[in-house]
């Protein structure tokens, strides 16, 4: 699909979101350590554990019949050996993805899961699981010495294998020029539209969190009209007016 059309991803955490973005012809759902801000609560993806990510991969992949599902190697379950990210990016695999996806530049860890038969999605700029090390969600890639850096991380994830890279919080010129320089498919988040693809966070693009970000566009508000419908279902039961006749045996 590179330099032909464009690639559309989205995350989804369980099997309803899957099966809606599944249905609407989208091209890649991910199961992204993003479950921990959206679903669980946590406030970033570093407390979301491999048992957590296989749980959701499950839930997810029974609602995908379509769309390539990728599922993303949390914080902790890759970095310390090559070893241990091939045993995490296979237990996502037997869950029910058909690729992994995973933070930085570790070119022996997608050289060996590449070896195994598992395709590997990378992820560059800004990469949630190292907010502590970057002082916060911050755009990367804006000096020089960073961009070259990113193109250089770009390199050698090409080269271990990666067929595909997320593109994080970088500045549209760059991730433009990132896509030119590649063979592989970049997929951006707040990279501008110079990419082969865009993913978004789905209750971000649904109006289901709170404080838009910039990169985002909500194409729907159901969280107001959620909010809206569960005020008029506790009303209705208080007042006795649900359930009727209709609703009953």
């Amino acid at each position: 699909m590179k330099g032909r059309t464009k690639i559309v991803c989205i995350t989804a955490y369980d099997a309803v979101m899957a099966r809606l973005a599944d249905n609407a012809g989208v091209d890649v759902v991910l199961v992204g350590d993003s479950l921990g801000n959206v679903v669980l609560g946590y406030p970033t993806t570093v407390p979301v554990t491999l048992h957590e990510m296989i749980h959701h991969t499950k839930a997810a992949r029974r609602g995908v019949q379509h769309a390539l599902l990728i599922a993303d190697l949390p914080f902790g379950s890759y970095g310390a050996s090559v070893e241990q990210g091939v045993r995490s990016a296979t237990a996502l695999v037997k869950a029910g993805a058909e690729a992994v996806k995973l933070e930085g530049d570790f070119p022996e860890t997608i050289e060996a899961i590449v070896k195994l038969g598992i395709p590997v999605m990378s992820h560059l700029g800004m990469t949630p699981q190292s907010v502590n090390r970057f002082g916060g969600f911050k755009v990367q890639g804006k000096s020089e010495a960073s961009a070259q850096r990113l193109l250089s991380e770009l390199k050698s994830v090409e080269s271990a294998g990666a067929f595909s890279v997320v593109l994080e919080l970088v500045p549209a010129a760059l991730a433009e020029r990132a896509t030119r320089e590649t063979s592989i498919a970049t997929i951006g988040i707040g990279a501008g539209a110079g990419c082969d693809g865009q993913i978004q966070v789905i209750h971000d693009v649904l109006g289901l969190t709170d404080a838009p970000l910039r990169h985002v566009r909500r194409f729907a508000e159901l969280g107001t009209q959620i909010a809206d419908a569960l005020c008029e279902y506790t009303e209705s039961v208080r007042l006795g007016e649900f359930p009727t006749e209709d609703q009953a045996f």
